[in-house]
C-alpha cells in the first residue's frame, strides 16, 4: 500500500521543521530575550502564534505535555517576552539553522511559491495550532517563509491527529505510550514530556487494561497496533480533506521530490536530532 500525499508531505516538511528544536541554538536565543532556560523558550516559541495564553491551553492544545511543565513556562514568559517577538524571533532561528543547514534563498524560493496557497486553504475548524499559524504572514525571508510553512502543515497535521486520538478514547499522555511503544523510547519521551514516573506508569497500566499495551513487554498488541494504525489513517485522511488536498497527489509529489534533498541534508547536519530518534511518529 502506498504512503498517503499527506503523510509524505509532513514527513518531507517535518525534517525542516525540526531544527528549530535544537536544544543548544534555542536555550541561546531564549537567554537572548530574557526568557529561562530551553523549555521555556521552547513552550513559548511553538504557542506564540496562539497569543499570550494561559498554561491551561497550552497543555490542551499540545496534546501531551504534563500541566506542571507547561506551568512553569507560561504565563510567566508572557511577562518577559511578548508572543508577537517570540513568533519573529523563532523564524529568524528557524532561518539561520535551515541556511547552516545549506538551504539557501534561490532553493526555499520556489518551494514557498508552490506551498503559499496552503494557509488559505486550510479547513481550521477544531485547529487552534493550525489556524493560529496559518494566520501569521509569512517571512520576507524564503527561507524563514518555508520552516513557517512547515510549522503550519505540521501544526494542522497534529491537531487532526489529537482529534483522532480523543475520538479512539485516548489522551495525549497515553498517545506517547502508543507512539513510542515499538522505538524503544519510553524513558526519553517521559523525561521530554515532563511526566513523573508515576503518571507515566499509570497512563501505560490504563492502556493495558484496554488490551492495547502488553503488560510484560510494554509493547503494542494486536488491539493496539490496529488502533494505532486506525489513527494514522484517520490522521492523514483529515489533513488531506482539510486543505492538503489544494496541492494535488501530483502536487505533494513534485514538492516532496524537490523536498528530498532538503532534508537529507538537516539530518544530515545534526540539527534535527529529535526527528532522527523519533522518525515517523508524530510527537
Amino acid at each position: 500500500m502506498s504512503t498517503h500525499p499527506a503523510r509524505r508531505l509532513w514527513h518531507s516538511l517535518e525534517a525542516l521543521y525540526q531544527p528549530a528544536l535544537s536544544v543548544e541554538h534555542t536555550r541561546a536565543v531564549g537567554k537572548e530575550l530574557g526568557l529561562r532556560g530551553f523549555w521555556m523558550t521552547l513552550i513559548a516559541f511553538r504557542s506564540a502564534p496562539l497569543g499570550a495564553v494561559d498554561a491551561a491551553t497550552v497543555v490542551a492544545t499540545f496534546g501531551g505535555f504534563a500541566p506542571e511543565m507547561v506551568g512553569k513556562a507560561v504565563p510567566a514568559a508572557w511577562t518577559l517576552v511578548p508572543p508577537a517577538t517570540c513568533v519573529e524571533r523563532r523564524n529568524v532561528l528557524a532561518g539561520e539553522l535551515l541556511r547552516e543547514a545549506g538551504i539557501t534563498d534561490v532553493i526555499a524560493g520556489p518551494l514557498v511559491a508552490r506551498l503559499a496557497a496552503l494557509p488559505s486553504a486550510l479547513e481550521t475548524t477544531g485547529r487552534p495550532l493550525g489556524a493560529a499559524n496559518a494566520a501569521l504572514p509569512l517571512p520576507d525571508d524564503p527561507v524563514a517563509a518555508l520552516w513557517q510553512l512547515a510549522s503550519t502543515v505540521r501544526e494542522h497535521r497534529g491537531d487532526g491527529h489529537l482529534a483522532a486520538w480523543v475520538a479512539a478514547g485516548v489522551t495525549g499522555l497515553q498517545s506517547h505510550h502508543m507512539l513510542v511503544a515499538d522505538l524503544g523510547q519510553h524513558e526519553m519521551m517521559r523525561e521530554l514530556r515532563g511526566w513523573t514516573p508515576e503518571e507515566w506508569s499509570e497512563a501505560a497500566e490504563a492502556l493495558v487494561a484496554r488490551g492495547l499495551l502488553d503488560a510484560d513487554s510494554g509493547a503494542l498488541t494486536a488491539a493496539g497496533r490496529e488502533l494505532r494504525d486506525k489513527v494514522e489513517q484517520q490522521t492523514d485522511e483529515l489533513s488531506w480533506s482539510g486543505g492538503l488536498s489544494v496541492l494535488g497527489e501530483e502536487g505533494v509529489d513534485r514538492i516532496c521530490a524537490e523536498l528530498a534533498p532538503l532534508a537529507s541534508s538537516v539530518r544530515g547536519s545534526g540539527l534535527a536530532p529529535l526527528f532522527t530518534l523519533l522518525a515517523g511518529s508524530e510527537v
